[in-house]
């Protein structure tokens, strides 16, 4: 007798969707924030982007802890990061000020998305590079899509705190779209952070320091976040400086300890 039931169909541990939600959040964050900026609320959209920014953060960190890594959730956090980063930021500049200068406003929309667009795709390109060295991945290629949707906002940023008389200037906003749009694109190692290293010595004294950082982030949001731009763009020379040291190290074959082992880590996972 042919037995005619239904495949049941696979089902998926909730942990395993957490990183996916997390990123449509984020995603959801950008639309809102193009949402608010379109009826003039100027800080919502800001603070929607500053969201989006951390939960894209938080998604592939907590794919990793949780192990639901997938070819599904990397696409989609890509489709997100281009929404979120390359298309609500310019478009909320867009809104506040870069429609007054007419069509030449558009254009500069329009040549940061393309920026993103760009940095995003060679980023999910050298994913795949088996040639990568294991001490590349304390750097970005040019400044990531999370931090350039950000710091194209500074201008927006710092007339919260200082008037518009000044910020609000197209020709500003201008700049800032083509000078970051430029950055995310070329070749400048920026640091990522993402295998930083916390001494045990020096865990507590991180932990009091982000629990003031987020006291003044919440009680001084403006202040901080321009803070955190101005720290940002100051950082980037040493982090060329670093990578050419690194890079020097490699080719003499003077690698640390963490960097051989990393690189162990890496063969092991290939097999």
């Amino acid at each position: 007798m042919i037995d005619k039931r239904r495949p049941k169909l696979k089902r998926l541990p909730i942990n395993r969707l957490i990183p996916n939600m997390l990123t449509i959040a984020a995603l959801c964050a950008g639309m809102t924030a193009i949402n608010f900026a379109s009826r003039e609320m100027w800080e919502p959209s800001v603070f929607a982007i500053v969201v989006a920014a951390i939960l894209d953060g938080l998604d592939g960190r907590v794919a990793r802890m949780l192990n639901a890594q997938s070819k599904f959730g990397a696409e989609l956090d890509s489709l997100s990061d281009f929404i979120s980063f390359g298309v609500a930021p310019p478009m909320i500049l867009y809104f506040w000020t870069l429609e007054h200068a007419g069509r030449i406003g558009w254009v500069f929309v329009l040549f940061f998305t393309v920026c993103m667009a760009l940095r995003l795709a060679r980023f999910n390109t050298a994913l795949e590079d088996p040639h990568k060295q294991a001490w590349e991945n304390n750097f970005f290629t040019g400044v990531p899509a999370p931090a350039g949707a950000l710091l194209i906002m500074y201008p927006l940023v710092l007339s919260f705190m200082f008037g518009d008389d000044f910020f609000r200037n197209p020709a500003m906003a201008a700049v800032f779209l083509t000078v970051i749009g430029g950055f995310m694109v070329s070749r400048i190692p920026t640091f990522s952070f993402k295998k930083a290293k916390v001494p045990h010595v020096y865990v507590l004294p991180v932990m009091l320091a982000v629990g003031l950082f987020v006291a003044f982030l919440v009680s001084a949001p403006w202040a901080m976040l321009s803070v955190i731009g101005a720290i940002y763009l100051g950082s980037m020379p040493m982090s060329i400086k670093s990578h050419r040291d690194w890079k020097k190290r490699a080719a003499a074959g003077d690698l640390d300890d963490d960097c051989a082992d990393e690189m162990a880590e890496k063969e092991t996972e290939k097999k």
